[in-house]
């Protein structure tokens, strides 16, 4: 898959384009890639990074980081993608000078988006207004309850299970593995410890049964409060694995919540509740 950060950067196709921001790659957004490639051109996504709305004045919280989007765009067997960087220049062209230099100067003959999809200064531009263009324009129906704004509310209420079936696959976080304490170590459960990017969504504390590194993971969320931890952290025990991740980046997707995070009364009950952690998550069944 090519990716570029300009038009430019892509090669001369013409191109079937899908439009839109495509935080978390979720099910309505697969659809609006699935109408791109019907039109039997070359596939394409016009995305945008950072996350317009953060840069318009707004907060969001990321379900994916770029490196993770393009992984899922390239999944969707997507041929090129363009980032345009979103900035206070490309936020104030007209609808009608982005329509021109950013689609149509990329080969853009068909572009499909969600039916609500608006672009240019202000919101200005729609889909009726690249039709008239002389695009020929895809509306995307939305698909019911599914939305990124919608997987935020889920995931920020722990609710990972439901928010899988609206992304068509598990929620995830990731980050580059660091060094920790070595408590786990010392307990015979060793973690990955991961260095999550700033402004990624993380689930509510919990201990969580999911994914990491091709096997099963036990994931801690929080700040360990039997040890009166205070910076929160997610750490990934992965099952029947004796190596060393320390510098690579790791994807642990998150199947199901197994329990809050608590103090203990010992050290021994803690362990023992580690291990039920580790026997409950090789029984989960896989989300999505």
């Amino acid at each position: 898959m090519n990716v570029a950060r300009e038009p430019a950067g892509l090669p001369d196709a013409q191109r079937s384009v899908a439009l839109g921001t495509f935080d978390g790659v979720h099910r309505g957004h697969l659809r609006v890639i699935d109408a791109a490639r019907k039109a039997g051109l070359r596939t394409s996504v016009l995305t945008f990074d950072p996350h317009p709305r953060a840069v318009l004045g707004g907060d969001v919280e990321l379900l994916a980081t770029l490196e993770r989007r393009l992984e899922l765009l390239a999944d969707a067997e997507v041929e090129d993608v363009l980032v345009l960087p979103f900035d206070e220049e490309l936020a104030a062209l007209t609808a009608d000078e982005f329509a021109e230099r950013m689609l149509r100067g990329i080969g853009a003959e068909m572009v499909a988006a969600g039916e609500t999809f608006r672009f240019g200064r202000g919101r200005e531009g729609d889909l009726d207004l690249l039709t008239q263009l002389g695009f020929d324009v895809r509306r995307v129906p939305l698909v019911e309850n599914v939305s990124s704004s919608r997987v935020r509310e889920l995931v920020h209420a722990g609710e990972i299970e439901r928010a899988a079936m609206l992304l068509g696959r598990p929620a995830e976080v990731e980050g580059v593995v660091v060094r920790g304490d070595g408590r786990g170590r010392e307990l015979g459960f060793p973690t990955a410890n991961l260095a999550v990017p700033e402004g990624l969504l993380v689930p509510p504390d919990g201990v969580y049964a999911g994914w990491a590194h091709d096997r099963r993971a036990a994931v801690s969320i929080g700040t360990n409060p039997h040890f009166d931890g205070v910076e929160r952290r997610v750490e990934a025990h992965l099952l029947d694995f004796d190596g060393d991740l320390y510098g690579e980046r790791v994807v642990v997707e998150l199947w199901r919540p197994i329990r809050e995070q608590r103090r203990f009364d010992s050290l021994e009950e803690l362990v023992a509740a580690i291990g039920d952690d580790v026997e409950r998550t090789r029984m989960v069944a896989r989300p999505g």
